[in-house]
C-alpha cells in the first residue's frame, strides 16, 4: 500500500496585496521606534506627553467607564450627539459659522482618521493634492492609497541674522512657486498648521495666499490643525476656514489627544460644510461605523468645562502652552550646549535642531550609502548618546530628502523627570566633547 502524499501547496500567482500598497510598505517610524526600545535612551522622538492628563480630564473619563452602563452600547454613527453639540457651539464660536452638530461635524478614531476618511471620501485617480513640506508623513501614503497624486511644495527656510537663532517663521511659502502647483488636476491642498515637525504657525497673511489660490482654481483645502493651543512667544492660530470664503471649501481637523494631552484617547473630529462633510460619513459608515462612546462622553465633558473657563486663566488651553513653553526654552538651551542649532518653534509639540556642524565633522557615520545623513546621525545618537529624536528629512518628499537631511526633530512636551534626564545625557556628552 503506498503511502498517503500530502497535497502540494499551491502558491497564489496573483499578487496578493492590493496596488494601493505598492511602494507605501515601508514606514521609518517602525525602525526608530525599535531602536529606542532596544538601548538605554531617554525618548524624545516621539510627540507624545509623558504626564497625565488634566485632573477634570482624567475624572471625567473614569465617570464615563463607571457612570451610565450605556456608554458602553453603541451611540449615533457619526458622534456622541453631546460631544458633536459641544463642538458645533465651541468651534463655531471660532469659526463665525452657525454648525449643525448633525451636518457640519464628523467623530473620527484621531485626526489620523479625519484625515484618512477625507483622502478616501475626496481623492479620485489621477487627482493631484498639494502638500506643503516639510510635512507630517501619513499625507504622502494617504494620498497614493486614495489613487492620487501628491504635489510637493516646500517652505523655504532663510537664515537668522548672525548671533541668532533661527526661527521656524524663518521658512516661508514661495507665492510663484506655491501658485505654478496648481494645475486643472488640482483636488486638494493639505495645510497643517501649527506645522509638524517645524513649528511654525502660519501667519494671516500666509493662509490668505493659500485661500485666494484655493479658490480660484476650485480647490478643497484639508486643514490639519491639531496642535491649534499649543502656540507661544504671542503668536496667534488663525484657521483658514475663518477666512471669507473658505469655510465652504475648508475641512478643519482637530484632536482631543493633543488638546487635552491624552492621545490614547484617539478622538478627532473634522468640521465643514455638509456639502463636503456628506461624502467622509458615506465612507465612516462603511467602513468603522462609529467611535468609542466612552472617550467621546469623556471629551464631550472636557470641552463643556473648557467652554465656561475659555480666555480665563483657568482654561486648560491657555495653560498647556505656559507649561511647555519653559519646556521648549529648556531644551533649546540644552541642545545648544554641545553644538546642536535649534530652530525656535511657534507652535507645536516640536523644534528641529540643525546637525550641520556634525556633518561637516563626521560626514561618514555608518549606514547606507545612499540613506540620508541625519538618519545615520539620530541612529548613532541612539546608540551613543542614549538620546532619541527623529531625522526630518522623513517629513520630505524622496526628490528634497537630501537638501533636508541635517536637521532632527525633538519632542519637548515631556515631563521634568524627562528633561533632567536628557540633561544628564547632554551633560555626559558635553564632557566628551571637551580636549
Amino acid at each position: 500500500m503506498k503511502p498517503c502524499r500530502k497535497p502540494t501547496r499551491l502558491i497564489m500567482a496573483k499578487q496578493l496585496q492590493a496596488r494601493r500598497l505598492n511602494g507605501i510598505d515601508h514606514n521609518p517610524w517602525v525602525e526608530f521606534i525599535r531602536l529606542a526600545k532596544e538601548y538605554d535612551v531617554v525618548n524624545l522622538g516621539q510627540g507624545f506627553p509623558d504626564f497625565s492628563p488634566p485632573d477634570f480630564a482624567v475624572q471625567a473619563f473614569q465617570q464615563a467607564t463607571s457612570g451610565d452602563f450605556m456608554l458602553n452600547q453603541y451611540t449615533m454613527a457619526f458622534g456622541y450627539p453631546p460631544l458633536t453639540k459641544i463642538l458645533a457651539s465651541f468651534f463655531g464660536k471660532l469659526l463665525g459659522q452657525e454648525l449643525d452638530p448633525l451636518k457640519n461635524v464628523l467623530v473620527t478614531v484621531g485626526a489620523y482618521g479625519a484625515l484618512f476618511t477625507a483622502f478616501q471620501a475626496l481623492v479620485d485617480e489621477g487627482d493631484e493634492v498639494i502638500i506643503i513640506e516639510p510635512a507630517f508623513d501619513c499625507y504622502e501614503p494617504m494620498t497614493l492609497m486614495a489613487g492620487g497624486r501628491p504635489v510637493f511644495v516646500s517652505l523655504k527656510p532663510s537664515p537668522a541674522a548672525k548671533g541668532q537663532l533661527e526661527s521656524s517663521n524663518d521658512w516661508q511659502l514661495e507665492p510663484t512657486e506655491l501658485a505654478s502647483k496648481f494645475t486643472p488636476r488640482t483636488k486638494a491642498l493639505v495645510l497643517n498648521t501649527p506645522n509638524n515637525p517645524l513649528g511654525k504657525v502660519f501667519s494671516k497673511k500666509e493662509l490668505e495666499l493659500v485661500a485666494d489660490l484655493c479658490q480660484q482654481h476650485d480647490v478643497l483645502c484639508i486643514s490639519d490643525e491639531v496642535y491649534q493651543w499649543l502656540v507661544y512667544d504671542g503668536h496667534q492660530h488663525v484657521s483658514i476656514a475663518s477666512l471669507p470664503g473658505m469655510w465652504e471649501q475648508t475641512l478643519t481637523i482637530g484632536s482631543a489627544g493633543k488638546s487635552f494631552s491624552a492621545t490614547g484617547w484617539k478622538v478627532g473630529w473634522v468640521m465643514g460644510p455638509d456639502r463636503i462633510l456628506k461624502h467622509l460619513r458615506t465612507v465612516h459608515q462603511n467602513s468603522i461605523f462609529h467611535c468609542p462612546t466612552q472617550a467621546q462622553a469623556a471629551v464631550a465633558q472636557c470641552f463643556e468645562r473648557e467652554q465656561q473657563h475659555f480666555g480665563q486663566p483657568s482654561s486648560y488651553f491657555l495653560q498647556l502652552p505656559q507649561t511647555m513653553k519653559p519646556n521648549r526654552d529648556h531644551m533649546i538651551r540644552s541642545l545648544q550646549s554641545v553644538g546642536l542649532k535649534p530652530l525656535i518653534p511657534q507652535g507645536s509639540y516640536f523644534l528641529i535642531a540643525d546637525i550641520s556642524d556634525f556633518k561637516s565633522k563626521m560626514p561618514d557615520l555608518p549606514g547606507a550609502e545612499d540613506e540620508p545623513y541625519d538618519r545615520r546621525f539620530a541612529k548613532w545618537m541612539i546608540k551613543n548618546k542614549g538620546l532619541v529624536a527623529i531625522p526630518v528629512s522623513i517629513f520630505f518628499s524622496q526628490p528634497h530628502q537630501k537638501d533636508f537631511d541635517h536637521y532632527i526633530r525633538f519632542c519637548f512636551v515631556k515631563d521634568e523627570a524627562t528633561l533632567q534626564a536628557m540633561d544628564e545625557r547632554i551633560q555626559k556628552w558635553k564632557k566628551e566633547l571637551q580636549p
